[in-house]
C-alpha cells in the first residue's frame, strides 16, 4: 500500500468514526468494558493460579527406604526422582531430622512426654525423601515410579489434596475459555454494527468509487482502519484504568486484612501486565480487525 493511500485510509477511518459518533462511542465503551472484564478476570485467574501453584509446591510425597538399603541405593533413588517429570525438588530427611519434626509437631507444649525417649530415636530407620511437586497432576505417575525403584519400602501420598487441586485447575480453565469466548463474541458483534453503519452512510460514495475503477483494497481499507482504531482505543483505556485499580485493590486488601499477608501472595501488577498489556492490546486490535474485515466482505459487493 502506498503512503498516500495509507494516509487517505487512516483519514477516512477517523472520519467514519466522527460520522457515526453514537455507534463509535457505544462500540468503544463496550469494547472497553469487555477488555476491562477480560483484564480483571485474567488478573484474578493469574493470582488464583499463582496461589494454587504455591499450594502445589507444598504438596509432597514421602519415599521411605528398605531397612537394608545402602547409602548408594538411597543416593540413586534421589537422583532418579529429581529427573522425573513433575518433580520440583527432592529433600533428604534423616532419621534424626524426622524425629525432631515429629516432636515439634506432636509434643509441642508437652516436651516432658518426649523426655521419656531420652537418646532413643524411634524413627532412626525412618529416613526418607520428601518429593515436592511442580505439577500435582503428575503425582500419581511419580508415586508409581517411586514404588518401582529398588530399595523403596513404601510411598506416602496425599491423594485428596492432589485430586482437589487438579480439579480446581481444570474448572478454572473451562470457565476462563467460556467467559473469554462470550466477551469476544459481544465485542465483534458491536464492531460489526458500527462498520455496517459506516457502510450504509457511504454506500453512494463507495458505488461511485467502484464505478471509476477503485480497487477493492482501496475501498475496504478505511473501514478496516476504523475497526482497528476502535479496537485500539477500546483496549488502551480499560488497561490503563485496570492498572491503577489492581494496585489500589491489592494495597487495600493487604492493609485491611493483615492475616492474608501470611497466607496468600498476590502477583505484583508489573508481573501481571507483562502478559496482559500486549495480549489486551492485540486482542482489542484483533477484534477490531476481524469485526470490520468480515463485515465489509458481507455487506460490500467488492
Amino acid at each position: 500500500m502506498k503512503i498516500s493511500t495509507f494516509g487517505y485510509s487512516m483519514k477516512q477511518g477517523v472520519k467514519n468514526i466522527g460520522r457515526n459518533k453514537m455507534f463509535s462511542i457505544a462500540s468503544i465503551a463496550t469494547m472497553s468494558a469487555c477488555i476491562f472484564l477480560f483484564g480483571l478476570f485474567y488478573s484474578i485467574v493469574m493470582n488464583f493460579n499463582y496461589i494454587v501453584q504455591k499450594a502445589e509446591e507444598g504438596v509432597a510425597i514421602t519415599v521411605f527406604f528398605d531397612e537394608e538399603a545402602t547409602q548408594e541405593q538411597k543416593d540413586n533413588i534421589g537422583a532418579q526422582l529429581k529427573n522425573e517429570d513433575g518433580v520440583l525438588s527432592v529433600t533428604y530427611v534423616s532419621g534424626d531430622e524426622a524425629w525432631a519434626k515429629f516432636q515439634k509437631q506432636y509434643f509441642q507444649g508437652s516436651e516432658e512426654a518426649a523426655e521419656g525417649f531420652k537418646d532413643d530415636n524411634p524413627l532412626a530407620n525412618s529416613d526418607n525423601y520428601e518429593v515436592y511437586m511442580s505439577d500435582v497432576s503428575k503425582q500419581k505417575d511419580v508415586v508409581s515410579f517411586a514404588e518401582s525403584l529398588d530399595g523403596v519400602r513404601k510411598v506416602n501420598k496425599s491423594d485428596v489434596v492432589a485430586k482437589t487441586l487438579t480439579s480446581v485447575n481444570k474448572l478454572v480453565g473451562y470457565v476462563s475459555v467460556a467467559i473469554i469466548g462470550i466477551l469476544l463474541a459481544v465485542s465483534i458483534f458491536l464492531i460489526s454494527n458500527t462498520v455496517t453503519m459506516g457502510i450504509t452512510v457511504r454506500r453512494e460514495e463507495i458505488a461511485i468509487m467502484k464505478y471509476i475503477g477503485a480497487k477493492d483494497g482501496f475501498v475496504r481499507a478505511p473501514f478496516v482502519f476504523e475497526g482497528l482504531l476502535i479496537g485500539a482505543i477500546g483496549a488502551v483505556i480499560p488497561l490503563g484504568i485496570l492498572y491503577f485499580v489492581y494496585e489500589k485493590a491489592i494495597h487495600y486488601i493487604l492493609e485491611k486484612f493483615h492475616l492474608l499477608q501470611n497466607i496468600i501472595d498476590f502477583l505484583p501488577v508489573t508481573q501481571v501486565y507483562r502478559t496482559l498489556l500486549p495480549v489486551g492490546i492485540l486482542l482489542g486490535v484483533g477484534i477490531g480487525f476481524v469485526g470490520s474485515f468480515f463485515t465489509i466482505r458481507k455487506h460490500l459487493k467488492v
